[in-house]
């Protein structure tokens, strides 16, 4: 498995961090789909609308986000997408980009933690 980086999509592109993947469900505020320099876009990894706005990035809900999400990513969409940047993981680095202005207390932390179990 190649490495998995975790940025954000407002960050100009690296080309030494691979496939560029957006993982949030809404395409993120003020970045024209032109300009976004991605490889892919994956809706169906992100978390559920409900769980995210229940959610509402509140710190003191993250741990109980975290193992809601980890249940949602057991399910048939969720395992798909996540089954697709394995197999982008196989052949080069990734890199998952998100809106969410604070990455460590989002879901891709989880998401990177679910591609290494």
């Amino acid at each position: 498995m190649h490495a998995i980086h975790i940025g954000r999509i407002y960050d100009s592109a690296d080309e030494t961090r691979g496939r560029r993947v957006l993982v949030d469900r809404i395409w993120p505020r003020g970045v024209r789909k032109a300009d976004a320099q991605l490889d892919e876009w994956l809706k169906n990894v992100a978390p559920t609308t409900q769980l995210r706005k229940w959610y509402g990035h509140d710190p003191k809900r993250y741990d109980e986000f975290a193992r809601l999400y980890r249940d949602e990513l057991e399910d048939e969409d969720h395992a798909d997408s996540l089954a697709r940047l394995k197999e982008w993981l196989a052949d080069e680095p990734v890199t998952l980009l998100t809106a969410s202005k604070d990455t460590g207390q989002s879901h891709v932390p989880i998401i990177v933690s679910a591609l290494k179990g």
